[in-house]
């Protein structure tokens, strides 16, 4: 090797050190983005883009009560199986009203879900439940602070949730 393509090799080399460390060096100056919880918490604004578990969302009319007709459709749709939607089976002619009992949806004559459970520990946030709503009945939460040590924390009732959330709203 000769000298000349010595020194086009060191500088060379010292080039992209040098473009290497201005890289770094505007991002070391730059503000931090990472959020200390609990001491910090992150702003709304901030939340936008975030999707946190699914959740269903409350008529208009009363928040309490969801939008979802129980057809199923998010069940079916969901790739991890994560879904779990129970509707309550009529009782058949000549039968007496004994105590409830839930089956999958779609159920003759029901309109509303009695059990509606998520479970986010396997849910991939996929979308695809919203997205196939008829009823436009699921949205993502923008709750960044769920966390937990058990598993069993992340089976959600969104029924459950819906009435906390409208019980909260109306200021119970």
């Amino acid at each position: 090797m000769s000298v000349s393509q010595l020194i086009e090799e060191a500088y060379t080399g010292l080039k992209s050190l040098v473009i290497g460390l201005g890289v770094t060096g505007k991002a070391f100056v730059q503000p931090g983005v990472t959020v200390l919880y609990p001491m910090e918490e992150v702003e709304r604004d901030a939340l936008v883009t975030f999707r946190g578990h699914v959740e269903l969302i409350g008529k208009e009319e009363d928040p309490a009560v969801p939008r979802c007709v129980a057809c199923g459709a998010c069940v079916k749709a969901c790739p991890s199986n994560c879904i779990t939607v129970l509707c309550p089976v009529a009782p058949k002619e000549g039968e007496e009203g004994g105590p409830a009992t839930m089956a999958p949806p779609p159920q003759k004559g029901c309109k509303t879900p009695g059990a509606f459970i998520v479970d986010f520990s396997l849910c991939s946030l996929c979308g695809q439940c919203a997205r196939i709503c008829p009823v436009d009945s699921l949205q993502f939460s923008d709750n960044p602070y769920m966390v937990s040590f058990d598993r069993k924390d992340f089976q959600i009732d969104l029924l459950a949730r819906l009435k906390r959330m409208a019980g909260e709203e109306a200021g119970e």
